[in-house]
């Protein structure tokens, strides 16, 4: 019996890992290993299937004496093992509070800095972490909970970046089996057994009451899962054609959508708009507005949506700078990859105008430093070049056919009372334009590196 559970369970891993091409055989591996029974498997797997590995821990000081007999169980194991043993310490509740996260989320992010940063010292191929079939039937019902698109019905990849999944293809149960067979202990993390955290309830609670429906629920959810992902590579098909009719553009910072189309197709919305942190109700509320009203917006935490005229603005939030004093001649950076220089010049017979409207000339004894930098404000008013009445600047916006989101980003030159001498990138304002007795001239170079 020994022999035969222990070579069923390496025949089926070495089986996945080759349908998946998961590892080289002359590959050098992490193995994320916490001493629970998951990890304590792939340890022992992966040296048996012959592998070149190294063996991380992450002592989060969450368990107390519970976290140091842990370290210590990993260290003895891979001493026995001839396994080289990597540790690290983290505080991981002052993490937590310092970036207002939870604990678990803290543990998370701290965990996989640290495998990468390791990769990268040793030289490895990839990360091993000890995720099994029943992690991945909990993670789907999970994100069904949780609300998800048809990707998340999938489950947990195989293989993301270097991160590698070998055991997805066995059960706990296996894996205990394994263990048990080769009379190899390992350490229970006290918090799996309570139920306060959704992952923990869903294993305690939920998935005990769908066995007692059905006791092969855990194999039908899998399976569901595999059909699905043979159905999306098709359904990623028509999804990349339906994006390529909805996208106007996606360039630098913003992504302009035809909504009238998008809202057609919520998941093209969806697909789109959740990897920017918009939720499942925003998307939907997107989707039903009938109204389509310019000026509409939604919010995510990084970023900002709105409706302009038929078109939906998605952008990257930035923070709006104060506004800057130009007190002399020089090159002033606005924002990152945003500057405006300012230069004194006679205008002689080899002074030529500039054709580009971020290269502009003023009467330099009307436009007087010290001069300001700002973004435009509700109810600015010029005097455009040519006009001789003043107009406000969101009209001559809207005539040029800016939307919303340009309207928010664009910036204006005036003096100390506030006059706009110039709409950057437009047009400079009539007062300040050179005439016959201009003899002095100042100069206002814009650029704008878009990254």
């Amino acid at each position: 019996m020994f022999c035969t559970l222990n070579n069923t369970l390496l025949y089926n891993i070495r089986q996945y890992v080759a349908r998946h091409h998961l590892l080289n055989a002359d590959g050098k591996y992490i193995v994320a290993f916490s001493g629970g029974a998951d990890s304590v498997c792939l340890l022992l797997v992966m040296k048996k299937l012959g592998y070149q590995i190294d063996a991380a821990h992450c002592n989060f000081r969450l368990r107390g004496e519970e976290s140091e007999r842990d370290e210590l169980f990993c260290e003895e194991l891979c001493r026995r093992e001839h396994i080289p043993f990597h540790r690290i310490h983290f505080d991981t509740r002052e993490y937590a509070s310092l970036h207002h996260v939870s604990i678990e989320m803290a543990a998370r992010n701290l965990r996989y800095s640290y495998f990468e940063q390791l990769r990268r010292d040793l030289e490895a191929d990839g990360v091993c972490v000890a995720h099994h079939q029943d992690d991945n039937v909990e993670t789907i019902l999970m994100n069904l909970i949780r609300g998800t698109g048809i990707h998340g019905l999938t489950g947990i990849a195989p293989k993301n970046g270097f991160v590698i999944r070998p055991l997805l293809c066995v059960n706990r149960n296996e894996i205990e089996s394994y263990l048990r067979d080769r009379q190899q202990t390992y350490m229970t993390d006290s918090t799996n057994l309570h139920a306060d955290v959704i992952r923990n309830k869903i294993r305690l609670e939920v998935l005990p009451l769908l066995q007692g429906i059905n006791p092969s629920v855990q194999d039908n959810i899998l399976r569901m899962s595999e059909r699905l992902k043979e159905a999306i590579k098709l359904f990623d098909i028509g999804l990349e054609e339906l994006i390529k009719e909805c996208v106007i553009s996606d360039e630098n910072e913003l992504m302009t959508i035809d909504f009238f189309k998008a809202r057609q197709y919520e998941y093209v919305l969806f697909h789109l708009l959740s990897p920017l942190g918009f939720t499942s109700s925003q998307i939907e509320i997107m989707a039903k507005d009938d109204g389509l009203r310019t000026g509409r917006e939604w919010e995510s935490a990084t970023h900002a949506a709105l409706i302009d005229r038929g078109r939906l603005l998605v952008y990257r939030k930035m923070e709006r700078r104060a506004p800057m004093v130009v007190p002399e001649e020089g090159k002033y950076v606005f924002t990152q990859g945003v500057n405006i220089t300012f230069k004194m010049v006679v205008r002689d017979d080899n002074f030529q105008f500039s054709k580009s409207p971020n290269i502009v000339c003023l009467d330099a004894e009307k436009a007087v430093f010290p001069l300001i930098i700002r973004y435009v404000e509700e109810g600015d008013r010029f005097m455009p070049l040519g006009m001789n009445g003043s107009k406000l600047v969101s009209d001559y916006l809207t005539d040029r056919k800016k939307s919303l989101f340009d309207k928010r980003q664009q910036l204006v030159v005036t003096d100390s009372r506030g006059e706009i001498l110039w709409l950057v990138g437009e047009r400079i304002a009539h007062p300040y334009r050179i005439v016959e007795e201009t003899h002095s001239v100042l100069t206002m170079v814009y650029t704008h590196n878009k990254t």
